[in-house]
């Protein structure tokens, strides 16, 4: 008589489709309940850093804490089970957030009494970054993030500019300048520059002469007009692949994701989806 319990092969298929995939019941009812368990952890880590919650419900939200701690362990184990190649998953994006996501809370048992230590309490705040899991599963998160690989040569152009403008009118700023106006140095000059293109404007550096009130005055004017590219070549991508057809696969290979909706093989690994 054979026994229907799946092979290894096909369970560990069955679990990417769960895990990895949302077109799926099982796939869509695992995606909620980790949102759900993503949201209550992030709230558990903002209450914690409240004194009077921490005071009076300290006890109840570690227990949250190592409970959902223990859900993110298994989800973790489980990815790295169900792709072909955990190691190429565990260096990636998300596999690094989902590690984050966990280890924080088995520092703090390194070291007695942790609240009290500054350094394992930074290391407990890493737990925020589960909030990045959610970025997974959103529609508009992936078609944002689409947008910006399609707009990455355009970006890096637009930025390799901005920093020779910097760099230009932050050495011309240091030799119009005295240090005893704060421009010290040229990578000085450079940062008032770059605080004055973006228009943040701290006011800890400023120009004294005319010559230099000019010269910021026309970086300032350069900084407005510039401002809003970056937004004008991320919104032209975004409106290429608003209408693209999408497609919630992972390549049970490597696990990445943003496949065509009609593609059959992984455009990163070759492996079939």
């Amino acid at each position: 008589m054979r026994s229907s319990r799946p092979e290894p092969g096909q369970l560990r298929s069955q679990l990417h489709e769960i895990i990895f995939e949302a077109d799926t019941p099982a796939g869509k009812a695992f995606d909620v309940a980790l949102l759900v368990c993503i949201l209550i952890s992030v709230v558990a880590v903002l209450l914690e850093s409240v004194a009077s919650m921490r005071d009076e419900f300290g006890s109840w939200l570690r227990a949250v804490e190592w409970v959902l701690t223990a859900l993110f362990t298994l989800e973790y184990f489980l990815r790295l089970y169900s792709v072909h190649r955990p190691g190429r998953y565990a260096t990636s994006f998300f596999g690094l957030v989902d590690l984050l996501a966990v280890i924080p809370t088995y520092l703090s048992l390194l070291a007695p009494g942790a609240q009290s230590l500054l350094l394992i309490r930074a290391l407990r705040l890493l737990r925020v970054f589960r909030v990045l899991k959610l970025v997974r599963y959103s529609r508009e998160a992936k078609a944002l993030m689409a947008g910006m690989r399609a707009s990455r040569p355009k970006i890096t152009v637009f930025l390799g500019a901005q920093m020779t403008i910097v760099l230009i009118v932050g050495a011309l700023m240091y030799l119009i300048e005295s240090t005893e106006a704060g421009f010290t140095s040229i990578p000085q000059s450079v940062y008032w520059a770059i605080v004055t293109m973006t228009t943040v404007g701290y006011g800890d550096i400023a120009p004294v002469t005319v010559l230099g009130q000019s010269l910021a005055g026309m970086l300032m004017i350069l900084g407005y007009s510039i401002i809003a590219v970056p937004a004008g070549i991320v919104s032209v991508e975004l409106a290429r692949t608003r209408n693209m057809p999408f497609s919630t696969q992972a390549c049970p290979s490597c696990s990445a994701e943003g496949h065509d909706a009609d593609a059959v093989h992984c455009k990163y690994c070759g492996a079939k989806l």
